[in-house]
């Protein structure tokens, strides 16, 4: 090898080193940048537990290390995940209005609309075990209470329909457990297994009986969401009343008789076929047979129902909302 050639070998390795060296300090240098940023730009807080907390009138006993910690950890998860947590009041804007007042005619507790928000995030959600709508009906459970579920027509996805059949199933479930709490429990994982787990371990308290994963945290789910969307802006959601999704004004139509053709009737009442099911989602199909001759009550838009200046009546309130 001529020296040329051991010269320039020379140089190149010095090149390389060199540029191992500044990269090497200048991710030292970004790291500290970010350390810095991270200190002084970033912050997670951890949620505020109140002194007190209850459910439909029913005291949590919050002193108990282990149900403080329980509710900690489902405000945690609740807090942190802004983003559905912020469609959720949007969404609450709509729905809670029809809910609440259902609620209060049927004479059960008005927390227990947070309990559709913990099963269905106000939506009409398929679990994998087949549940259904807002309140999460399984099917033999929705027929015992009266809701019409076929090959065309699933009430689980009515909400007024559902709200209905809800609050009978959990006045049921009051009567038989005594408290509005194990109620809620007991919806989630069924009365017999919440019965079962009681009589084994002598214990009538749903914050003492030791039960499976999920229904060992339903209740403090139901619990973070009430805590939360009742003070949303100390938990840090400065949602602002005119981001609500404001209630759908509607006028009903009925209909009756065999293999309904929904393309017509929606084109029959100047409406298009989506916003006639989006309207009436307990409608699964675009034909109903209508085997039983049953009549149905249909919801369409009033005249310019779905534009926004005709839903928000003009209203631009920015101020934030304080209590849902």
């Amino acid at each position: 090898m001529n020296r040329i050639a051991v010269i320039a070998i020379i140089l190149s390795t010095i090149a390389i080193a060199g540029e191992v060296f500044i990269f090497a300090t200048t991710k030292e240098q970004d790291d500290d940048v970010m350390r810095s940023a991270i200190e002084n730009d970033y912050r997670v807080y951890p949620p505020v537990i109140p002194d007190k907390v209850d459910f439909a009138g029913e005291r949590v006993p919050l002193e108990e290390y282990y149900v403080r910690e329980s509710l900690d950890r489902e405000l945690t998860a609740v807090m942190y995940l802004q983003s559905s947590t912020s469609l959720i009041m949007k969404r609450a804007g709509r729905f809670f209005p029809e809910i609440e007042k259902i609620l209060r005619e049927n004479g059960v507790p008005e927390d227990f609309k947070y309990l559709c928000v913990a099963e269905s995030g106000l939506t009409n959600a398929t679990s994998p075990a087949k549940a259904q709508g807002f309140w999460q009906f399984i099917e033999s459970t929705g027929k015992k209470y009266g809701l019409h579920i076929d090959d065309d027509i699933d009430m689980r996805n009515d909400v007024t329909a559902a709200t209905r059949a809800a609050c009978q199933y959990l006045k049921q479930l009051y009567s038989e457990f005594g408290s509005w709490t194990s109620a809620a429990a007991a919806y989630n994982c069924g009365e017999n297994g919440l019965h079962k787990r009681m009589e084994r371990e002598q214990c009538d308290s749903y914050y003492d009986v030791r039960l499976n994963t999920e229904t060992s945290r339903y209740v403090f789910r139901i619990l973070a969401y009430k805590i939360i969307l009742q003070d949303p802006i100390h938990y840090g959601f400065h949602i602002r009343k005119c981001d609500l999704y404001p209630p759908l004004p509607y006028r009903t139509i009925k209909i009756k008789g065999q293999n309904i053709d929904l393309y017509n009737i929606a084109r029959a009442n100047d409406c298009t076929y989506k916003i006639l099911r989006a309207y009436n989602p307990w409608i699964t199909t675009d034909k109903i047979v209508n085997r039983d001759n049953l009549q149905y009550t249909i919801k369409l838009p009033t005249v310019n129902g779905t534009k926004m200046k005709t839903l928000t009546k003009g209203s631009k309130d920015t101020s934030f909302i304080e209590k849902m």
